[in-house]
């Protein structure tokens, strides 16, 4: 989804659309092969050499589908925020 006030996150979103699905199936895979470690955005960022603004509404689209969790687990970023770390909702029920 876009911004609805924002032209440039309308244009963004319509860009990225047909690639959507491929995208969320990388951020996806990678969450899993984290098993019950999970993985914070900025990790997955980094793996998948992913902008933010790419990775982030590809795990919300997993979050609201109920195939990512968050763990309940906080990490350190690089800039020594806390972040969530998410886990595939299937790697809870092993």
């Amino acid at each position: 989804m876009y911004q609805r006030h924002s032209a440039t996150s309308r244009e963004a979103y319509l860009r990225v659309l047909p690639d959507a699905a491929t995208l969320r199936a990388k951020v996806y895979s990678y969450i899993v092969r984290q098993g019950t470690s999970g993985a914070t955005d900025e990790e997955i960022c980094d793996a998948l050499k992913m902008g933010g603004s790419t990775e982030r509404p590809r795990r919300i689209e997993l979050v609201n589908g109920d195939l990512v969790v968050d763990s309940g687990r906080q990490k350190h970023t690089k800039s020594g925020r806390l972040a969530v770390i998410w886990i595939a909702n299937k790697c809870l029920k092993q």
